[in-house]
C-alpha cells in the first residue's frame, strides 16, 4: 500500500528530497512543511502549514493525515528532539535523536567525543571566556586561526582567518557582538588543516553504515574560493580526488568508528551521518560532522540515485548511477518578481535542457507568480557523462533562469577537473618537467576546450609579455624561481584588463647552454604560477642557442590567452562618465617595470644585491627586496569584474601611473590622482630620492604603490571597495573629470592623467623618514614611538591607529589604551590586541587637575612618548597640555583650544547630490581612518614636529 510522507524543511535540500521521494511507486503523497514555490504545485507533491515547532501538534497531524513516514531536513528541528518526541508519539522518523544530533549541535561535544574515540581531527580547544581565547590563539604552538561557533549557525558559524589578529576580530564577533546568537556563547579553536576538503556521508541503522559517494562542496561566495563564507554555492560528485583505498580508509575510521562510538556511549545514531573532511598529507581529518543530509550535497545526490524501493522506518534506498552531477546555487538579497504566470517559460525552458531546478529561497506570490525570499534561491543541476559537461550544462541552466541580482559561481568542481586534468596530462607527458636521462616531447600543439570552460558567446583575448632586465637582478643573485610568477603575472594581468579570465598558458625559455636546475626552478615557478591564476600551462618551449646568450644568461617570453563573454569586454568606454571613482589595488614591490633604471640608481648609491635593504622587509636584502614578486590579480579581481560593477581595468605596468590608466579612458576625461589616499612602499621613494627623479618620472616609470586601477561608478564604488578590502589593501585613489579648461580632444589627443603633486609630496615626507632611518641600520631594531590612545567609546578610530601600527614599517607602537568610561567596546579591542587598558574614570575623581593627574602617572609608567585622542570626549587641562608637548621628545596632537591647533593631516569629503546623512557619515568616517594613521605616522617618525609657536615644521630628512 502506498503511503503519505512529510518532509521537514523548506530549502533546496528539502526539495530534492520530496521530488527523489515522489519517484517512488511505494510514495501516494509528499507533504513538505513549510515548503516552498518549487513544492507547491506538483503532481504529488504539496506543502503544509502544520507547526512543525509545536511537536504535539505536528504528532497529530501525522495520524490525522496517514502519514507514515517523516524525513528531517534541517538540523534545527533534530536538535530540538523532534525524531524523539513523534518516535514517542508512534509517528515513524527518519533521523537521528536530540541527543545523536549533538554531534552537529555542539561543536564542543563532537570535538570531546573525537578525542575520546581516536577519531583523527585537528587539534583544538573550546573557550566560553573571550580573553581566554585570544590567549589561546596568540599562543598556541600550532596556527590555530580557526574559530567555530560551537551551536547551530545555519552552516555559516566558522571564520578561517588569515592570521591572529583576524581570528580575534572573529572571537570578538561571535562572542562580544554576536553574530550567530546564542550559538557563539561557546567557541572552539582549530588548528588550521590543509589540504582537499570532501563531505562523506552515509546511512546508519545505529549498527552498520552504507556510504555515498563523496561530495565536494564550495562555501566561498565568489569564483576561485574568494569572498564571505555562505552555507554553500554549489557541489559536485563524484570527487575523483578521493580513491577508493581514501574512501574505504574513512568509512572504517571515521564514519563506522563514529557509529560504534556512539552506540558504546548509549545513544545509537539512525539517520545520515554526514563528516565534513579534510583529506591531509597525514590522511583524512573530521572538520566537522553534521546530522542530516547536506545543502546542496542533497541536490546532487538526489540527480544521482534511483530510487529502488521504499521501506517503513529508516531507509529509502538508493542506487547511485555511474555519471557525474553538479549544482550550482544562484543568490539573492533583495525580494523581487521571478516570474508572473501560472507557467514560467524560463523554467521549462530549462527541463528541455535536461537539467533540474531545485527551489530554496521562493515563495508564491498572492495571484499567481514567484517570489525571491532572500538568501539562496534556486539550485541548478545537471547529470552528465563527465564532470567538464556537467558544469558546461549547469552554467547554461543559470544563464537561461538568472534573474537581476543573482549572483552564483562559474567553477563549481574546478579542482576536480584541475586534478583530471593534470592526471590525463601525466598520462601524457609524464609527471617531470626536464628529464635529462628521459627526453621525452609533448604534441606539436596544444589544445582548450572553451565550451567545457562554460562559456556561451566568447571573445578570445591574448597577451604577451616578458621581464625585462629584472633577469638581470635574478641571474646576478641567483634566485630564479620567483620569475615565473613575475612572467604569469605580467601577461594575465594583462588579460584580466580586458574583462577576460584566463585560460592557459604558454612559455618561451632560451638560453646559451641548458643549466637544468635553474631552468626546472624557473618551469616550476611558471606552474604554480599558472595555478595561482587559475589557467592551465599549455605547453612551451625550451631553446638552447650557443653563441647567442653568455654564460648563466637566458631570457624569458610568456603568452596568456583568455576569454570573455562578448557583452562583458572591458573596457566599457561609452559607460565610462564624469565622476566615476578610481579604486587603486595594493601592489607587492616594483613588480616587473624600470629595473634598467633601477640597476642604475643601484649602482650609483653603490649598495650590492646582499646589502641590507634600506626599504623591505626587516631582515631583506637589496636583492630579495627587488625580486618580490609581481601580484596576480585573476582571483582577485575576476569574480568583481564578472559583476558588471567595474567599467574599465588599468594594470600598471611600463609608463607607470600617467600612462597606463589613460589606457581605459575617453579622450574626453581625465585621471586626478590623490597621492595621500594610498600607501607608497618605501622602495619608490628611496629610489626617487637616491636617483634625483622627479615625481613626473617616478610616475612615468613605475606603479607607485599601485598594481591595478579599476574605474566604477560612485554607487558601486563602497561595495565593490569591502570586496576587494576582504583580501587585498585597495583604495579610492582618485575620479575622472573632464580634461582642463583649453584643451579640445580630438580622436588623436592621448588620454591625459594627473597626479596631485602636493599629496604626493606630503606622502614622500612620511616615506623617506622611515626610509631614511632604515638606512642606518635594520629596521627591526629601529626604536619606535610609545604611543598611549585616550578613548571614551567604541574605538572604531583607534582600530585603524591599532592597525597602522601593526605593519612592520611603522614608527608608532601603542603601549596602552586609556578610558574615561569602563566596559566599552574599545578598551576590549585593545585587550584582545594584546595592548595594555585602563580605566580612569572622570566620575570619581573630585576635579579636572586630579583627573588629569592620574592619567600623567599612568602615561609616566609606562614610558609613553606620544599621546593620541581618539574619540576622547574629555577637555584635558591646559598644564597637562604644556607638559605633554614641551619636554622632551613628548607630543600631544592637539593645542590647549577644543578643535584647534596646527593641522598635520587633512582630506575632504565632497557631498554627493545622492548623500544621505548615513552614507555621508560613512565617508567620513573612512576618511578619518585614513587620515588619524597618516598623522600617527608622520609624528612619529619625525617627518612632523610641534614647533614652540604651535605650528608644525617638517623634518629636513622628510622632504624628499
Amino acid at each position: 500500500m502506498a503511503e503519505r510522507v512529510l518532509v521537514i524543511g523548506g530549502g533546496g535540500r528539502e526539495h530534492a528530497l520530496a521530488w527523489k521521494l515522489a519517484q517512488s511507486p511505494h510514495v501516494q503523497q509528499v507533504l513538505v512543511a513549510p515548503g516552498n514555490a518549487g513544492t507547491a504545485k506538483n503532481e504529488k507533491i504539496s506543502n503544509s502549514a502544520v507547526s512543525v515547532n509545536n511537536h504535539m501538534v505536528l504528532a497529530q497531524y501525522c495520524k490525522d493525515h496517514n502519514v507514515g513516514l517523516v524525513v528531517v531536513g534541517p538540523e534545527v528541528p533534530l536538535a530540538a528532539g523532534v525524531v524523539d518526541d513523534l518516535m514517542a508519539a508512534g509517528v515513524l522518523c527518519f533521523g537521528p535523536s536530540a541527543k545523536a544530533a549533538q554531534l552537529e549541535a555542539s561543536k564542543s561535544f563532537s570535538k570531546s567525543f573525537m578525542d575520546r574515540h581516536n577519531i583523527p581531527t585537528a587539534r583544538w580547544s573550546s573557550f566560553t571566556d573571550p580573553q581566554d581565547t585570544c590567549r589561546y590563539i596568540r599562543g598556541a604552538e600550532f596556527p590555530a586561526l580557526v574559530v567555530k561557533a560551537s551551536g547551530l549557525a545555519a552552516g555559516k558559524g566558522v571564520v578561517v582567518a588569515r592570521d591572529k589578529d583576524e581570528a580575534c576580530q572573529a572571537v570578538l564577533d561571535i562572542m562580544k557582538d554576536k553574530a550567530f546568537g546564542s550559538a557563539g556563547e561557546t567557541v572552539v579553536v582549530e588548528e588550521l588543516l590543509e589540504g582537499e576538503e570532501v563531505s562523506c556521508l552515509c546511512f546508519s541503522d545505529g549498527v552498520t553504515v552504507s556510504p555515498m559517494p563523496p561530495v565536494q562542496d564550495h562555501k566561498r561566495l565568489l569564483d576561485g574560493d574568494q569572498g564571505p563564507n555562505t552555507g554553500g554555492m554549489g557541489a559536485y560528485c563524484p570527487t575523483p580526488q578521493v580513491s577508493e583505498e581514501v574512501l574505504q580508509e574513512i568509512q572504517t575510521s571515521v564514519l563506522q568508528k563514529t557509529v560504534d562510538g556512539m552506540r558504546e556511549e548509549g545513544t545509537p545514531y539512525v539517520g545520515v551521518l554526514y563528516a565534513g573532511l579534510m583529506l591531509t598529507t597525514e590522511g583524512a581529518k573530521v572538520l566537522e560532522f553534521n546530522c542530516r543530509f547536506g545543502d546542496p550535497e542533497c541536490q546532487v545526490r538526489s540527480c544521482l540515485g534511483r530510487p529502488l524501493g521504499y521501506k517503513k522506518y529508516t531507509r529509502t534506498v538508493f542506487y547511485f548511477l555511474p555519471s557525474s552531477t553538479l549544482s550550482v546555487y544562484t543568490l539573492t538579497h533583495n525580494a523581487f518578481t521571478l516570474y508572473q504566470s501560472d507557467r514560467d517559460p524560463t523554467l521549462s525552458d530549462v527541463s528541455e535542457m535536461g537539467i533540474q531546478v531545485f527551489h530554496a529561497g521562493t515563495e508564491l506570490k498572492e495571484g499567481g507568480g514567484v517570489m525571491t525570499s532572500g538568501g539562496r534561491v534556486l539550485t541548478v543541476t545537471a547529470v552528465r557523462p563527465t564532470l567538464e559537461s556537467a558544469l558546461r550544462s549547469a552554467n547554461e541552466g543559470v544563464a537561461v533562469i538568472s534573474f537581476p541580482d543573482a549572483v552564483y559561481r562559474r567553477d563549481i568542481g574546478h579542482r576536480a577537473i584541475a586534478h583530471l586534468s593534470h592526471s590525463r596530462l601525466c598520462g601524457l607527458f609524464g609527471e617531470s618537467l626536464i628529464k635529462p636521462d628521459q627526453p621525452g616531447l609533448g604534441g606539436f600543439a596544444g589544445l582548450f576546450d572553451l565550451k567545457a570552460a562554460g562559456f556561451t558567446d566568447p571573445i578570445l583575448v591574448s597577451g604577451t609579455d616578458g621581464v625585462g632586465t629584472k633577469l638581470k637582478v635574478a641571474q646576478a643573485s641567483g634566485v630564479h624561481g620567483s620569475l615565473g610568477q613575475d612572467l604569469v603575472a605580467m601577461c594575465v594581468n594583462d588579460v584580466l584588463a580586458q574583462g577576460a579570465e584566463p585560460l592557459f598558458f604558454l612559455d618561451y625559455f632560451s638560453c646559451g647552454r641548458l643549466d637544468v636546475r635553474v631552468t626546472s626552478s624557473v618551469i616550476a615557478g611558471i606552474a604554480d604560477a599558472c595555478q595561482t591564476a587559475g589557467c592551465a600551462l599549455l605547453g612551451g618551449e625550451t631553446a638552447e642557442m650557443p653563441g647567442v646568450y653568455g654564460p648563466g644568461e637566458y631570457d624569458l617570453a610568456g603568452f596568456c590567452v583568455g576569454a570573455v563573454e562578448r557583452g562583458a569586454v572591458l573596457p566599457r568606454l561609452r559607460d565610462i562618465t564624469e565622476g566615476d571613482l578610481l579604486i587603486g589595488i595594493a601592489l607587492s614591490g616594483l613588480h616587473s617595470n624600470g629595473f634598467s633604471l633601477v640597476r642604475q640608481i643601484l649602482q650609483r648609491s653603490g649598495l650590492r644585491l646582499d646589502s641590507p635593504a634600506p626599504f623591505g622587509r626587516p631582515g631583506q636584502t637589496v636583492g630579495e627586496a627587488l625580486l618580490t614578486p609581481t601580484k596576480i590579480y585573476s582571483r582577485l579581481l575576476h569574480p568583481i569584474l564578472r559583476s558588471g560593477a567595474v567599467k574599465a581595468c588599468a594594470h600598471i605596468t611600463g609608463g607607470g601611473l600617467l600612462e597606463n590608466i589613460p589606457r581605459v579612458l575617453p579622450p574626453e576625461l581625465a585621471a586626478e590622482l590623490d597621492a595621500c589616499r594610498w600607501r607608497m612602499p618605501a622602495v619608490f621613494w628611496w629610489l626617487q630620492q637616491e636617483g634625483g627623479l622627479s615625481l613626473d618620472e617616478m610616475s612615468r616609470t613605475f606603479n607607485c604603490g599601485l598594481g591595478a586601477v579599476l574605474v566604477v561608478s560612485k554607487p558601486e564604488a563602497q561595495r565593490v571597495l569591502r570586496l576587494l578590502q576582504d583580501q587585498e589593501e585597495a583604495w579610492i585613489v582618485g575620479s575622472l573629470a573632464h580634461r582642463p579648461p583649453g584643451e579640445t580632444p580630438t580622436p588623436d589627443s592621448p588620454p591625459y592623467c594627473n597626479l596631485n603633486r602636493e599629496s604626493a609630496y606630503r606622502q614622500s615626507k612620511l616615506i623617506n623618514a622611515l626610509q631614511n632611518e632604515a638606512h642606518h641600520g635594520e629596521q627591526a631594531s629601529r626604536q619606535r614611538t610609545r604611543v598611549a590612545v585616550l578613548i571614551s567609546g567604541t574605538g572604531t578610530n583607534l582600530q585603524a591607529l591599532m592597525e597602522q601600527a601593526k605593519k612592520p614599517w611603522s614608527s608608532a607602537e601603542i603601549v596602552l589604551v586609556i578610558s574615561n568610561r569602563p566596559a566599552v567596546a574599545g578598551l576590549k579591542r585593545a585587550a584582545l590586541a594584546g595592548i595594555q587598558t585602563r580605566v580612569v574614570d572622570h566620575k570619581l575623581c573630585g576635579s579636572r587637575a586630579e583627573f588629569d593627574g592620574t592619567i600623567d602617572k599612568v602615561l609616566e609608567e609606562l614610558g609613553v612618548e606620544l599621546v593620541c585622542l581618539a574619540g576622547f570626549m574629555r577637555i584635558l587641562t591646559g598644564n597637562f597640555i604644556k607638559k605633554w608637548s614641551g619636554e622632551c621628545q613628548k607630543t600631544l596632537i592637539l593645542s590647549e583650544e577644543v578643535d584647534a591647533g596646527a593641522i598635520v593631516v587633512q582630506e575632504a569629503v565632497p557631498i554627493l547630490v545622492t548623500d544621505t546623512e548615513d552614507s555621508l557619515s560613512e565617508r567620513i568616517r573612512e576618511a578619518e581612518h585614513r587620515a588619524f594613521p597618516a598623522a600617527l605616522e608622520l609624528v612619529c617618525s619625525g617627518a612632523a614636529k610641534l614647533r614652540d609657536d604651535g605650528r608644525i615644521v617638517w623634518s629636513h630628512s622628510a622632504q624628499g
